[in-house]
């Protein structure tokens, strides 16, 4: 489990080998958390390395999940957690397509990684994700330019339990020194924003579910 604030820090996920690098990992747990906006640490499967409480905060509402929970893997939460679009606004735009699109690219860079063929697996037992991915995602890419999928100076809507954020933005900003790099670790911050004078709905489990597909990309022909 990532480390977390208000418990005891555990050892970061996947440990490193190197007694150096896991007593930096512990290290840069603890400058993790004097960050006030959510922060993650991520390796190439989006398994969560380290988070801060922030981040546990922005997710405290997401009920538990065998797989898809945002403290365990953050990919497999974004495409397949119900709760997911209760706190990712612009769930299909904003973050799955993207998402999807980071996976791609992924799996063709650790084609034989056990882990990420087995959310490839996963994907294509959900009919709406798996048009998305094959069909749906080469003409979103098209439509909205390669610069869309990048998630580093992204600005995304959240719905942030806390009141005093509620509805809002958040600036994706990713910051990975040499060191998380050379891990095959990246950081990625939420920095948030003053909540829109327009409050969302709050709550909007299951909103993907009852589509037959992603609605920002056409439905497959044949």
């Amino acid at each position: 489990m990532a480390y977390q604030a208000g418990g005891q820090r555990s050892a970061p996920r996947p440990v490193p080998e190197s007694p150096e690098a896991q007593a930096y990992l512990q290290d840069y747990a603890a400058l993790l958390e004097a960050v006030p906006f959510p922060s993650v640490v991520l390796d190439h499967r989006w398994d969560v390395v380290l988070s801060n409480a922030a981040f546990a905060s922005l997710f405290r509402d997401v009920s538990a999940h065998p797989t898809a929970h945002p403290t365990d893997n953050f990919l497999r939460f974004v495409l397949f957690h119900p709760d997911a679009p209760a706190v990712l606004g612009d769930h299909e735009a904003g973050w799955c397509l993207p998402m999807l699109a980071g996976f791609a690219a992924a799996v063709e860079t650790h084609a034989h990684d056990h882990v990420l063929q087995a959310i490839r697996r996963e994907i294509a037992q959900d009919p709406i994700m798996e048009a998305a991915y094959r069909h749906g995602l080469p003409h979103w890419v098209r439509a909205v330019g390669e610069g869309a999928v990048e998630h580093d100076g992204a600005v995304r809507p959240l719905l942030h339990p806390d009141p005093r954020w509620g509805a809002t933005e958040c600036r994706i900003v990713g910051e990975t020194p040499r060191t998380l790099r050379d891990l095959g670790y990246t950081r990625l911050t939420m920095v948030l924003r003053e909540a829109r004078p327009a409050a969302a709905p709050r709550r909007a489990r299951g909103v993907r579910r009852g589509a037959s597909h992603l609605s920002v990309v056409p439905p497959p022909t044949g």
